[in-house]
């Protein structure tokens, strides 16, 4: 397989140097591995062919055989085209081409057999095709059978290269190569039964059955991602064997001040247990690479607090970073609350801390009496240094970039424990690929008290019940959102606008006070907004989605999202999640227009039926594919998917992640004879990938 990596496109017949470059330009095919690897997105059928007769409805592309009766050129200009009528025998068909005329009118003549491919159009009570494909019989019959439809760019069909050329070149290339060393060791092949590799690429270009085809699936997409799974199970056992990591054996004076005279509530379950497993890692004397997921409102920042106590316990400081300075200073004010009553001493570090602050904050840092740092990006600029930095927390990790979370191993020359918080329930199968270099927990229990948020779907013409509605909370004492997805009137959207929604609401409520945020603000001026909703001046927010993470008001007790249909299942639950914070029952209410597609309507419809963060990611993924969850998904992974997805073949990426563990287990190095051409393989690919990071 190694060979077809240095096989340069160019020398396929066919091909040649100009059109090797720009493939190479439109569509990264370099090698003939590459072309082998540009996978088929449909197929075409050309196993029977059919009669003009029986020609119906909305009918895909189809083979027809007959003789041309006659041509004519009509019309003038742009407007030129070249119509030739086309019998077979049971019906006639007219025949277009509105391109390279003098070319089909010279090369085609009456009353000889051809065979046509093309898509029937009726019109006008007759038949007709468009650029049909055109063949001699003898070409057509090696034709028949499916045929790969593959992904194109405009410029590749501007300069005559479509599907049909990228099939004849694999189909060169499969006939000259006859076989291909296939670089999985045999115990993994045999454990699945997965198809030869040259047999798959076969049947995967052009399948001869449903069932062969696939099997060929199955063969490819295990490959692609067995490739990412023993990449990560490697890298991962090799930090773990190699990195030291601080000890921390006791459990002293501050977590037990803390848990006896601070604890807000009791713990669940399922913070107990994730607690448990922070405590376990920071006591091996390895590095802790953990991932903590939970729902909003479940109880992670409670869980950082114990971890980070331990970490001060054992004589080290910690810090938590968030990517706002909203959020982080949402965070110290409910860190400093918590551990006011124990004399912890902690601080808020932002771009915005006055310098006089700031100094103090790093002279506290630098001697140790600082046992926790608050802050946003800034905790990891150079005069940023701490005396003894244990613990890490990050907070919505995929707001920073990798280079920045890696400046973090910096901070201290032992690399600190990190604990990674998110708010975004993470799909299983990306679980196991992109954050498949950290050790998982799962916070799935809500704090007792806590009631579920109702959610319903209401339509533009419903408005004045929730207005109604709306105001009967407002009496109460509770606090709105109102969410929307443009800042200012797009006449070529039929968008609620939050200028247009702000005039409205003051109108329809001149009894209370409304403030409004959106991302384009100065930051001090959307800082002033945002207090005046947190401290119940005001009893509005209309915002935009810069809302959807960080603000926590518990006395706001509705979510009103306008064009709900705009937005992602995944965006809809996080703005969902800003009510629900306090006692009292919440109510998430999602505006639509009535006329909306099926999908929408879907997608829309899940958001009522349940408040679950893990089955509403799930559905996320299935609805929207894996390339638009919390960005690309894929900029995340190791290697490039080709053919599998994320979204559909979590049972593949389980098939793998235990086909590595076991042959990893066997074999640590894949030293043994029959892992040589894995090694190979592995080897070409990560040469060709983008370094793959440690999350921390």
């Amino acid at each position: 397989m190694n060979s077809l990596r240095t096989r340069d496109i160019m020398y396929i017949k066919g091909i040649g140097p100009q059109k090797a470059e720009l493939l190479q330009k439109e569509l990264g095919i370099r090698s003939v591995y590459d072309l082998l690897r540009h996978f088929p997105t449909n197929y075409l059928d050309r196993s029977s062919v059919h009669t003009i007769a029986s020609f119906e409805g909305d009918m895909p592309s189809v083979q027809v055989r007959g003789r041309f009766v006659n041509f004519s050129v009509q019309g003038e200009g742009a407007k030129t085209r070249l119509v030739g009528l086309f019998s077979d025998g049971t019906a006639v068909m007219e025949v277009l081409w509105f391109k390279s005329i003098r070319h089909f009118r010279d090369t085609l003549a009456p009353g000889k057999d051809y065979v046509l491919f093309g898509k029937p159009t009726a019109y006008q009570s007759r038949w007709s095709m468009v650029h049909p494909e055109v063949d001699s019989p003898e070409t057509a019959s090696r034709q028949e059978g499916f045929r790969g439809v593959y992904p194109l760019t405009e410029r590749l069909r501007q300069r005559g290269i479509g599907s049909r050329q990228i099939f004849t070149w694999v189909q060169n290339v499969l006939s000259t190569t006859p076989e291909i060393r296939d670089p999985l060791p045999p115990s993994v092949v045999g454990r699945w039964q997965l198809m030869a590799p040259r047999e798959a690429l076969a049947e995967i270009h052009r399948p001869t059955s449903p069932q062969t085809l696939e099997r060929a699936r199955l063969r490819l997409k295990f490959e692609e991602l067995f490739y990412i799974q023993l990449d990560l199970q490697m890298r991962v056992r090799d930090r773990k064997g190699r990195l030291q990591g601080l000890r921390f054996p006791r459990v002293g004076q501050w977590f037990n001040s803390f848990y006896s005279q601070c604890l807000p509530f009791a713990l669940t379950g399922a913070q107990k247990r994730v607690v448990r497993e922070i405590r376990d890692d920071m006591n091996t004397g390895r590095q802790m690479n953990r991932l903590v997921q939970g729902d909003v409102g479940s109880g992670k920042t409670l869980v950082a607090l114990l971890a980070m106590l331990l970490a001060v316990d054992n004589g080290c400081q910690a810090c938590m970073m968030a990517p706002t300075e909203i959020l982080a200073g949402q965070h110290f004010e409910t860190l400093s609350k918590m551990t006011a009553p124990i004399g912890l001493n902690v601080a808020l570090l932002t771009g915005s801390t006055r310098a006089s602050a700031r100094k103090k904050i790093h002279e506290a840092l630098a001697d140790g009496s600082l046992h926790i740092l608050v802050g946003t990006h800034a905790v990891l600029e150079d005069p940023v240094k701490f005396h003894n930095l244990g613990l890490a927390v990050i907070d919505e990790q995929h707001r920073f970039g990798v280079a920045q979370r890696a400046r973090l191993w910096g901070k201290n020359t032992v690399a600190p424990h990190i604990l990674v918080m998110t708010a975004t329930p993470i799909p299983r199968t990306l679980a196991m690929t992109v954050y498949g270099d950290l050790d998982v927990s799962v916070i799935d229990e809500l704090p007792p008290g806590r009631k579920p948020v109702t959610t319903a779907m209401r339509y533009d013409e419903q408005r004045f019940d929730v207005y109604r509605f709306v105001g009967d909370q407002l009496r109460q004492g509770r606090q709105i959102y109102i969410v929307y997805p443009l800042i200012e009137e797009n006449e070529k959207l039929d968008l609620k606008s939050l200028e247009q929604g702000y005039e409205q609401i003051c109108d329809t409520f001149p009894s209370y006070r409304t403030a409004f945020v959106h991302g384009k603000m100065k930051p001090k001026e959307k800082d002033f907004q945002m207090q005046l909703f947190a401290s119940g001046e005001a009893r509005i927010l209309v915002a935009t989605t810069v809302i959807e993470v960080g603000v926590n008001v518990p006395n706001a007790s509705v979510m009103i999202i306008e064009n709900a249909e705009r937005f992602g299942l995944s965006q809809l639950h996080q703005l969902r999640g800003r009510v629900g914070r306090g006692a009292d029952q919440s109510f998430c209410i999602l505006m639509t227009k009535r006329k909306i597609a099926k999908e929408t309507r879907q997608r829309l419809q899940i958001m009522t039926s349940t408040t679950d963060g893990f089955l509403i990611a799930e559905a996320d993924m299935k609805m929207r594919g894996p390339g638009d969850i919390e960005g690309t998904m894929q900029s995340g992974l190791p290697f490039e998917l080709r053919i599998a997805n994320l979204a559909t073949d979590g049972s593949i990426v389980q098939m793998a992640r235990d086909s590595a563990d076991a042959l990893l287990d066997a074999d640590p190095a894949l030293a043994g004879a029959s892992c040589a051409a894995l090694r190979v393989a592995l080897a070409a690919i990560r040469d060709g990938s983008a370094s793959w990071f440690r999350i921390s």
